[in-house]
């Protein structure tokens, strides 16, 4: 079959409804400019400290308001691969430095803007492209002079809060100062020596009551959860985690049991609670102060837990459990039982404390 002479309208015939055809290289690429244009006229809005908040609405029915660029392009569904690749020049802003999001989007949206003038007046994209080329090596030699100020030494705390202040000024917080000498201060204590910050090795545990000036930065992990028994603190702990039940094995099937007396059935049920005080106790042995478990807490391995002094903590998150590993350096475990010394971690506090009328337990280190 041939195309010749009704090619668009057969091919347009061929295309599901809705769709739009454009002939020769410039038509798709105007039409690719203005995909983007129009994304970043969106966002413009929402630039810099005095920026409007959007409402987003996604496809699961959720709405944000919020003015940051990166959660705006991911709640969108943009189809067109020219604006696509825009949000992913945005993503990559946001893994790779954590700020100027909106900025990406917002230049390359001017960049397009005027390289569709230059294009329509003759120029092909090419010669834009080496243009641009030649302002970017250009702008790379003028920035260092239009610099106002300079952080030397990230590690100095009053450096480190002027950083933290600018990021923070686009968002209208009444106590932007305090809170950020309490972030300079957490991003402190985690930045390791050589290598890239882990922005997930900073936490916030929001807890309802008192005011923003209360706020204190923790060397370990808070979290809003009581403990499982009576022990409430351990110092200088060994800690075991474990992604298991701390609780007696299930199979995975069911399963008949014959029991033909009643000592047989006594000897069945003690069989079941000697065992889990023997995995209990050979916890305990290895110097274990403090349990971690990321499902339930059985009420006879409670039972045993309180007899050989343990402190049991419960984080059905797995998340949290990953955290905690993190933390106290420890490896966690998918069975009940007794720890090697490489799988145990290190934590100089664990304690249960109580802010307004929320319990929290707090690894310290």
């Amino acid at each position: 079959m041939s195309f010749r002479g009704g090619a668009p309208t057969a091919l347009s015939q061929m295309l599901k409804e809705g769709s739009r055809h454009f002939q020769g290289v410039d038509e798709a690429l105007f039409r690719s400019i203005e995909a983007c244009v129009e994304l970043a006229r969106s966002l413009a809005s929402a630039y810099g400290p005095n920026g409007l908040n959007k409402m987003v609405i996604n496809h699961l029915e959720k709405l944000s308001v919020t003015s940051d660029a990166a959660t705006i392009l991911n709640q969108l569904e943009v189809q067109h691969p020219a604006a696509k690749l825009l949000v992913m020049a945005s993503q990559m802003q946001e893994a790779e430095v954590g700020d100027g999001t909106n900025a990406v989007v917002l230049l390359a949206g001017a960049l397009l803007e005027n390289a569709e003038e230059l294009v329509r007046t003759g120029l092909t994209p090419v010669q834009v492209a080496e243009g641009y080329q030649l302002a970017l090596k250009k702008a790379l030699d003028l920035l260092p002079e239009l610099s106002v100020d300079e952080i030397q030494d990230i590690r100095n705390p009053e450096q480190a809060v002027k950083a933290v202040r600018t990021a923070m000024s686009s968002k209208p917080l009444a106590g932007a100062d305090y809170l950020a000498k309490l972030v300079a201060e957490a991003c402190q204590a985690v930045l390791p020596e050589s290598g890239a910050l882990n922005v997930d090795n900073v936490r916030v545990c929001k807890v309802l009551g008192s005011g923003l000036d209360q706020s204190q930065v923790v060397l370990g992990m808070v979290f809003k959860r009581q403990v499982e028994g009576d022990i409430t603190k351990a110092r200088d702990a060994k800690v075991a985690v474990y992604s298991c039940a701390v609780d007696t094995m299930q199979t995975e099937t069911k399963g008949t049991v014959l029991i033909q007396s009643a000592q047989e059935l006594r000897h069945f049920s003690r069989g079941e609670e000697n065992l889990l005080e023997e995995q209990i106790k050979a916890i305990a042995d290895a110097g274990v102060k403090v349990v971690v478990s990321g499902g339930k807490v059985g009420d006879m391995a409670l039972h045993y837990l309180n007899k050989y002094g343990l402190m049991a903590v419960r984080l059905p998150s797995k998340f949290d459990v990953r955290r905690v590993c993190r933390v106290v350096g420890a490896t966690a475990l998918p069975k009940l039982a007794a720890p090697r010394p490489e799988d145990l971690g290190l934590c100089d506090l664990v304690y249960l404390d109580e802010l307004g009328d929320t319990p929290v337990v707090v690894f310290r280190q």
